[in-house]
């Protein structure tokens, strides 16, 4: 990552890490002036992020031999970086509930 650039105003923006945006954590620069420029390319994952959590998927298991599959979304797996060979943890919170959720 670029450790500086420059600003609309002409100074130069220095690279920053742990920069909130939308209650996420990124890095981007920030300028003297006040102007603040986040990595566009973890902007766009979160902004996508937020707007998948506003809806409702409604998947149909398949199977294998004896095991159920559940397929993904691939908007979904784009936007938590899944693929084939990851880990996820699958917990049974109650008799009609379960959490899958990836391990990092």
């Amino acid at each position: 990552m670029k450790k500086e650039m420059r600003c609309a105003c002409g100074k130069t923006a220095e690279y920053v890490e742990h920069m909130k945006f939308n209650n996420n954590d990124l890095d981007g620069w920030r300028c003297s002036c006040g102007e603040v420029y986040y990595n566009p390319q973890k902007v766009e994952r979160i902004l996508l992020l937020n707007k998948l959590k506003k809806q409702s998927f409604r998947l149909r298991l398949s199977q294998v031999r004896s095991n159920l599959i559940l397929r993904i979304p691939k908007e979904v797996s784009d936007v938590l970086d899944l693929h084939k060979g990851c880990e996820v943890e699958f917990i049974l919170k109650d008799r009609d509930k379960i959490v899958i959720h990836p391990i990092t």
